[in-house]
């Protein structure tokens, strides 16, 4: 990734399917999603939550709203479902819905920082002359 160009956002499920909504409507991969970055959204604590996500994620596909003739690329896209998912989800257990800048915020930009960093030193290592070793399981 180069950093310009719009990411695809989707949401997975407990098995690793992932749901995702464009100008055909709503996907689910189960690959094709191996170079992406992963933000956790629920805690493990969250017991309940969990054994209920595959069910209100499926429910929540099937919804009129992603249907492909209602997808708009500036507007209705990939992030707006993926948003509509979690503020659902968080409505659903008594919290305030996030806005699209709260969810970039608090989310989304920790761990695409944290990408574009790591994806900096891979890219100015291999251009050098570097030997990457390993470290013993006792040395780390």
């Amino acid at each position: 990734y180069d950093g310009h160009c719009d990411l695809h956002v989707g949401i997975t499920s407990s098995q690793g399917v992932v749901y995702n909504y464009d100008q055909e409507g709503v996907h689910r991969a189960g690959s094709g999603w191996e170079q992406c970055i992963s933000i956790p959204l629920v805690q493990p604590d969250m017991w309940e939550l969990l054994q209920q996500w595959d069910s209100l994620l499926e429910e929540f596909s099937l919804e009129e709203a992603w249907l492909p003739h209602r997808y708009e690329e500036q507007q209705h896209n990939c992030y707006t479902f993926a948003l509509a998912f979690v503020n659902r989800v968080r409505q659903g257990r008594g919290r305030a819905a996030l806005s699209k800048a709260e969810f970039t915020e608090s989310f989304l930009l920790p761990r695409t920082r944290e990408a574009s960093r790591y994806l900096t030193l891979q890219q100015q290592l291999a251009h050098r002359d570097v030997y990457i070793v390993p470290l013993a399981e006792q040395e780390q």
